[in-house]
């Protein structure tokens, strides 16, 4: 079902009005189709009086029908709605003239799986609006939302200042994948290089797999990170920079971290290979040197098993306990030999 996660109208940094979820799949039907649009509107129409005023829309898991009414309603671009629309959209920035759109990745790490969940939230960002389209489970932006309607300062900075939230908490989320990732490296590296026998090659692309979520997630921005840490982008207000510079330099700590995740698991895949390929040659040579041992009072066994009648030997009052006393000695030999070269 597709959900309003709220309906904000905010003037000067103080709340005109705030809503809660509403859902769609009982508004958009038909015979209320035009009750939501004028609602949204109504919304958008008094957040246009007022230069300092804007309003807040969430949505989740829109159709495209209902993607369609709100960019009628908002005077949205249809290429960037219809981007908005694909949950599996490549993060990235498009800045126009009088509007933007910002797609993000949303990350959470799941200890009980060791697995990062994905998925998706695109901000369109007006003169008077901000509109959010999240997909999956993640991202709570009710919460963000709240916090910022506590914080009438950096309210009062506009549709800019609540984009700014919303992706500094996504970046956020970043930073803890990354952490959490970071924590299983580590038991990697324990684990690859401990005395005891280990199989952890599935372990390590269990990893790279958490590991390239985040680069997917991280790398389209590094671009925008970079200048946004020049303060290049247009359109900020001069206050909001030094937060943008942060949530810039946030983004290329992920990134670079993601980078030097990459490389270390890759040496430790090829340390985990070289020693599981040590540990195959050593089984191999402790298991031909036994064969060798065996071989020899096998073969001493099937020479004596020849039906030929000129074998003196055998009539020899000692002779089979010399014959035992041979592969015993033999055997033993060839056992401290193979144990002084270290092959068993």
């Amino acid at each position: 079902m597709t959900v309003i996660r709220g309906m904000g109208l905010y003037l000067g940094g103080n709340v005109v009005e705030s809503g809660g979820d509403i859902a769609l799949a009982d508004e958009i039907l038909p015979g209320n189709a035009e009750g939501l649009r004028r609602r949204l509107t109504e919304l958008y129409r008094r957040a246009s009086e007022h230069p300092s005023e804007f309003v807040w829309i969430g949505l989740f898991e829109p159709s495209k029908a209902e993607l369609s009414l709100v960019q009628d309603v908002f005077g949205l671009a249809s290429l960037q709605v219809e981007d908005a629309a694909n949950h599996r959209q490549r993060p990235k920035v498009e800045l126009g003239d009088d509007s933007a759109l910002v797609i993000m990745k949303l990350l959470s790490y799941y200890e009980s799986t060791s697995d990062v969940e994905t998925g998706q939230i695109a901000i369109f960002i007006g003169e008077h609006y901000v509109i959010t389209v999240r997909f999956g489970p993640l991202g709570d932006i009710t919460s963000i939302r709240r916090a910022l309607e506590s914080d009438p300062n950096r309210l009062a900075h506009g549709p800019t200042a609540a984009a700014h939230a919303i992706m500094d908490a996504t970046v956020d989320g970043y930073l803890s994948v990354a952490e959490e990732v970071n924590k299983d490296i580590e038991q990697l590296e324990e684990s690859v290089f401990s005395p005891a026998r280990t199989n952890d090659a599935e372990n390590i692309y269990r990893v790279k797999r958490e590991n390239l979520e985040m680069r997917r997630a991280v790398a389209p921005l590094v671009p925008v990170a970079h200048a946004l840490v020049r303060d290049a982008v247009p359109g900020i207000p001069e206050k909001l920079q030094p937060f943008f510079r942060d949530l810039g330099d946030h983004i290329l700590r992920v990134a670079d971290q993601a980078e030097t995740n990459d490389q270390l698991l890759m040496t430790l895949l090829m340390a985990a290979t070289s020693r599981q390929d040590l540990q195959q040659n050593a089984d191999m040579r402790r298991i031909s040197a036994w064969v060798a041992i065996a071989a020899v009072p096998t073969k001493i066994a099937g020479i004596y098993g020849m039906n030929f009648d000129n074998m003196p030997e055998l009539h020899w009052k000692y002779g089979y306990l010399l014959v035992l006393m041979l592969m015993a000695g033999a055997c033993y030999s060839m056992y401290r030999a193979f144990r002084r070269s270290g092959w068993l």
